[in-house]
């Protein structure tokens, strides 16, 4: 199955509340030609909000399409179409493929509980590895007893595809930064690419909790300055734009480099892609989404791209 097939197929539960809109606002009664006029502007915006793509974005979007070339009578293929082009240019924003800058890259990785991040590193270290990238994978999730033996799990299947190697805590409850420092440093005996660092689950709300990211980069420090190249975000798309403020509390204790969006294929809400791409975490505007996951498999982990999420969230084939 193509990546664009299982895009389609994850956002089956958005692309039902859009389409519905749209058949609406383009269905003809009494025999009357559909038209662009407030009616069908209304049925279009709940259609939008359905999706969580906000308010403020909704009404921007309808703005431009009432600026947009559309045939009259219009048809639902021809506001899909624009409607899809108007969508992919919000989203462009976020399109920024990850770069690996270093040799190895390190990479740490950072949710709330339950959002998919272990599952999510497997999945990684299954691409880099199938790539023939070397993937060294640090268990430094210790708060959990059972994350370690969750993230074995997963680097093993990922080790199907290529070289994964994980590291470990030397002892039971070790410190999390101490995982990472073994990892990053047999990393660079092996001469590895890619350090994923897995961190356990945190509530954006436990200030104390957060604390342990920024000590964390500074003992990796030790033994690369540079480190950690990334620090991605993992965000559960069932909450939709709850959270955006998850990304705020995050990104003031630790800068983000970027966010991936997980469990697109359970929720109706994907439209808050949208929102995210109207928020400025940075200088440069939005932070990049670099990785969508559509399902549980190892290859249901893919990159986003604007164009073909918007055609999926619309319906189109």
């Amino acid at each position: 199955m193509s990546w664009f097939s299982r895009i389609t197929s994850g956002l089956t539960k958005s692309a039902a509340s859009v389409t519905e809109g749209i058949k609406q606002a383009v269905g003809q009664s009494l025999g009357l030609a559909a038209k662009l006029d407030d009616a069908t502007l209304e049925d279009l915006e709940e259609a939008l909000i359905a999706a969580d793509t906000s308010l403020p974005v909704a009404q921007a979007l309808l703005k431009d399409l009432k600026k947009s070339k559309l045939p009259d009578p219009l048809t639902e293929d021809a506001l899909k179409q624009t409607l899809a082009t108007l969508i992919a240019a919000r989203l462009q924003p976020l399109a920024q493929p990850l770069t690996f800058p270093a040799s190895p890259t390190v990479i740490l990785v950072a949710g709330v509980n339950g959002a998919g991040k272990t599952t999510t590193i497997g999945k990684l270290a299954a691409q880099w590895a199938g790539q023939g990238k070397h993937v060294v994978v640090a268990a430094a999730d210790t708060f959990r007893a059972a994350a370690v033996q969750q993230l074995k799990v997963w680097t093993d299947r990922a080790a199907t595809k290529g070289k994964v190697t994980i590291v470990p805590p030397a002892k039971e409850g070790a410190d999390s930064a101490a995982v990472a420092y073994a990892a990053l440093e047999h990393a660079q005996t092996e001469h590895a690419d890619i350090v994923l660092i897995d961190t356990a689950g945190r509530l954006a709300n436990r200030q104390d909790l957060l604390a342990e990211l920024p000590k964390l980069t500074r003992v990796i420090q030790k033994l690369d300055a540079s480190a950690p190249h990334h620090t991605l975000l993992v965000l559960d798309a069932t909450l939709g734009q709850s959270t955006i403020p998850q990304v705020a509390e995050f990104h003031k204790q630790i800068p983000l480099t970027g966010l991936i969006v997980t469990k697109l294929d359970g929720t109706a809400k994907a439209g808050f892609l949208l929102a995210l791409a109207a928020q400025n975490f940075t200088a440069n505007g939005p932070l990049p989404v670099v990785a969508l996951g559509v399902g549980e498999t190892l290859d249901d982990l893919g990159p986003f791209n604007p164009q073909a999420f918007a055609n999926a969230l619309v319906g189109l084939e």
